[in-house]
C-alpha cells in the first residue's frame, strides 16, 4: 500500500494531513513539491482524480497568481497547469493519492476518506481542535 503525499512542510493543513496518514500506521511518500513539481500530466491526472476543476487546484493567498495574470478567466486549463508547474507555489496543497483516490486535504481531515487502514489513537490539529477521539473515530463536529 503506498500514500503519497505532496507536502510543503511550511503549511499547516499539510502538516496536520501527514501527522493524520501516519496516525494509521503507515508512512507516506512526502514529495516536496516546492522542489520537486509533478509533471504537468501528472498534476492533471491527480486533478482529475480528485474531482477538482484546475481553477480549484490553484493557491492564490500568498502566491504571484495574480501578478502573473492568472485570473484572466480566458486562460486554458493547459495555461494554468503549466504556470503551476513553473510556479509550484501555486499548487494548491496537500493533495494526497492512494489507492482509493486523490483528495485535495483542505481541511486536511479530508484525507479520511481516502485512507485504507483506520486511525490507531486520538489526534487533534496544531491548533488544537479534535479530529480522532480515543476510539480512532471521527470527532463530530459541535452544531
Amino acid at each position: 500500500m503506498t500514500i503519497t503525499i505532496y507536502h510543503n512542510p511550511a503549511c499547516g493543513t499539510s502538516r496536520n494531513t501527514l501527522a493524520l496518514i501516519r496516525n494509521t500506521g503507515v508512512e507516506p511518500v512526502i514529495v516536496d513539491y516546492l522542489k520537486a513539481p509533478p509533471t504537468q500530466e501528472v498534476l492533471r491526472e491527480m486533478i482529475t482524480k480528485a474531482g477538482i476543476s484546475v481553477r480549484e487546484a490553484i493557491r492564490e493567498k500568498g502566491t504571484p497568481f495574480a501578478e502573473l495574470g492568472l485570473n484572466n478567466m480566458s486562460l486554458s486549463d493547459d495555461a494554468l497547469l503549466a504556470a503551476m508547474v513553473a510556479t509550484p507555489i501555486l499548487i494548491n496543497r496537500p493533495l494526497v493519492v492512494t489507492e482509493m483516490g486523490v483528495r485535495l486535504c483542505r481541511p486536511s481531515e479530508l484525507v479520511l476518506d481516502i485512507l485504507p487502514l483506520p486511525q490507531k489513537a486520538a489526534f487533534s490539529k496544531e491548533d488544537g481542535e479534535a479530529v480522532i477521539n480515543a476510539d480512532g473515530n471521527k470527532v463530530k463536529p459541535h452544531a
